[in-house]
């Protein structure tokens, strides 16, 4: 990743389809577009790729959780459990709602931990949200029978993962809904773009209507549509969805440099005893995004990531010193920093945040260093890679002992 590194000539003729039609609107304008219709095409493919019934496109994967939520009926003063370990992102999506994020440890999947999941669930809670960071997954079988026991919603927030897989079958379809991102960095971009796929045919519906003003969508007069309910707009547009159209037909195609670039990676680090790698479960496949990786402790990952730097290795991420994909910095969701005033029901609910720890996160986190997988290198200069990351985690160890 990510997908733009290898734009070609089938983005560039899916991108002037649309402008040659002259209607960027996903919706409406039957007569002028002759046809063309971008992101129906797009949903149909996902369908496809991702083994599901339904897909609703949207603007981003941001609104891609909120809809996911909003459509099984998640709102105000209900909780969702998720992890601590995630792009700020999937926070700030269930507080649009007016719910309530309930953090908890992740564990070596660099998932959320089944056994935190169970010891946080209350009368209140009304989801699950495993986000599969970093193009992997979480203990899905476990989660799925705390879901289970207690008559919760699992949603997948696969934004990191498309590709991925867990006992065949894609993440991102195997709780009730899964939430994709199509932003420009992703695997498959769009520029902007997400999506929303279940097997649920209401909540595909209610998905429909929401992400369009609550549009009904029913025949082919848009100023005729009715409104079931409220809704808003987190509409693509046909420009993005073009884009993503060309890209998700070569998916396969980035899959398989992703994989050669990461196994290249791995089998040179795995040389390296104190090197230990995340926990793939059982059944599982990385979609191979990214390579991430334990070191001993949080002194020496400091240390190699300054010896990264120095050696002009980039696309490494060390998330216990990061503002954006950790609960340790996110101060600004900890002290409500926001625009307009939070409802009370919020603010009662992440209380908790004040004082709350997390140790068994800090432990993982503070010895985890994510390495992004290109798209574009060539094999030489991934083994190059590999060899000066190797050198530079050896050297970092051989003066820590």
């Amino acid at each position: 990743m990510p997908g733009f590194e290898l734009f070609g000539e089938l983005e560039r003729n899916e991108v002037n389809d649309v402008l040659d039609s002259g209607v960027l609107m996903r919706y409406g304008f039957d007569g002028m577009r002759n046809g063309h219709w971008k992101a129906k095409a797009l949903e149909k493919e996902l369908q496809s790729t991702l083994q599901t019934k339904h897909v609703q496109l949207v603007s981003s994967g941001t609104a891609a959780v909120t809809v996911a939520l909003a459509s099984a009926g998640v709102g105000a003063g209900d909780e969702v459990i998720m992890p601590t370990f995630t792009f700020v992102a999937s926070f700030e999506a269930i507080m649009m709602l007016g719910a309530i994020p309930v953090l908890v440890d992740i564990d070596d999947t660099l998932a959320l931990d089944p056994k935190a999941v169970e010891a946080a669930i209350t009368a209140k809670t009304k989801a699950v949200m495993v986000v599969q960071m970093c193009g992997s997954m979480g203990r899905m079988d476990a989660l799925q029978a705390v879901c289970s026991r207690h008559k919760l919603l699992l949603v997948e927030d696969a934004c990191q993962a498309i590709g991925g897989t867990y006992n065949s079958k894609p993440l991102g379809s195997i709780g009730d809904l899964g939430c994709f991102s199509f932003d420009f960095v992703k695997t498959i971009t769009c520029g902007e773009g997400g999506a929303v796929i279940t097997n649920n045919e209401n909540y595909h519906t209610n998905a429909d209507h929401y992400s369009d003003h609550g549009h009904d969508h029913v025949g082919n007069d848009r100023g005729a549509e009715t409104h079931p309910f409220l809704g808003y707009n987190f509409r693509i547009s046909e420009l993005h969805a073009a884009v993503g159209l060309a890209q998700v037909k070569r998916l396969p195609e980035f899959l398989a440099i992703q994989k050669r670039n990461f196994n290249i990676i791995r089998e040179t680090l795995s040389q390296i005893p104190e090197v230990t790698f995340r926990t793939v479960p059982e059944g599982g496949e990385e979609s191979y995004a990214f390579l991430n990786f334990f070191l001993p402790n949080l002194e020496i990952s400091n240390k190699v990531m300054l010896a990264f730097k120095e050696a002009g290795i980039d696309g490494c991420f060390h998330y216990y010193n990061n503002n954006w994909h950790y609960i340790r910095k996110w101060e600004h969701l900890k002290d409500l920093k926001s625009l307009f005033p939070i409802s009370k029901e919020v603010k009662e609910g992440l209380e908790y945040l004040k004082s709350k720890t997390f140790k068994q996160s800090d432990d993982y986190i503070s010895r985890n260093i994510s390495c992004l997988i290109k798209l574009s290198w060539t094999e030489e200069e991934v083994r190059q890679r590999a060899v000066k990351m190797g050198e530079a985690i050896v050297s970092v160890l051989k003066q820590s002992r």
